[in-house]
């Protein structure tokens, strides 16, 4: 058998070598009722794609939507096919590519944010540092105590890995994040 279609476990393998993977943010507008989340995620893990992040929430209260916002990574083939099987569960209203559609309307981006807790253990030189850096990042200390600090840090996925690697050395202890929530630019919505 090729290499190249040699089944490893994803739908990953079925892509032409000269696709490289991409990052996409899909924001997929669905009926609030039980069981949805559990359809969408089985459609991604039924065929081996991965989510990178995954926030839900109830967005409009009176006509009962929910939107969910799903981080993945893939060739725009595979990413595709993904976008075009969530249109087919029955409860989802509609599917955007933010970051399609970001491009087509002539922006970098969509605006992409998440929230993490932080828990940082300090002593001494090391929790002067923690809060001086913390500051620089404006990060926010919502509990303290003499041995540790959460911190609270909301801005880009990049911004809060960085901010992670550099309390790291200084001791962190956990981390709590709620994954991204994206909406394009502009006056348009979904």
């Amino acid at each position: 058998m090729n290499a190249q279609h040699q089944p490893t476990g994803s739908a990953y393998f079925i892509a032409k070598e000269t696709e490289h993977p991409e990052t996409r943010t899909l924001s997929v507008l669905v009926d609030n009722e039980p069981g949805v989340l559990a359809r969408v995620i089985g459609l991604f893990s039924g065929r081996g794609y991965n989510i990178e992040s995954l926030t839900v929430s109830e967005t409009e209260h009176e006509a009962h939507l929910s939107r969910i916002t799903i981080v993945t990574k893939g060739t725009p083939h595979v990413l595709e096919q993904i976008k075009s099987q969530l249109e087919r569960i029955v409860p989802v209203r509609s599917v955007v590519d933010l970051s399609q559609r970001a491009r087509a309307l002539g922006h970098e981006k969509a605006i992409e944010r998440e929230l993490a807790l932080v828990k940082v253990r300090g002593n001494g030189d090391d929790r002067v540092e923690a809060l001086r850096l913390a500051d620089a990042f404006r990060a926010q200390v919502i509990d303290a105590n003499t041995e540790h600090f959460i911190f609270e840090i909301t801005g880009r996925v990049s911004k809060i890995e960085q901010f992670i690697a550099i309390m790291r050395p200084l001791g962190l202890v956990e981390i709590c994040r709620t994954g991204v929530a994206a909406m394009n630019r502009g006056p348009e919505g979904i």
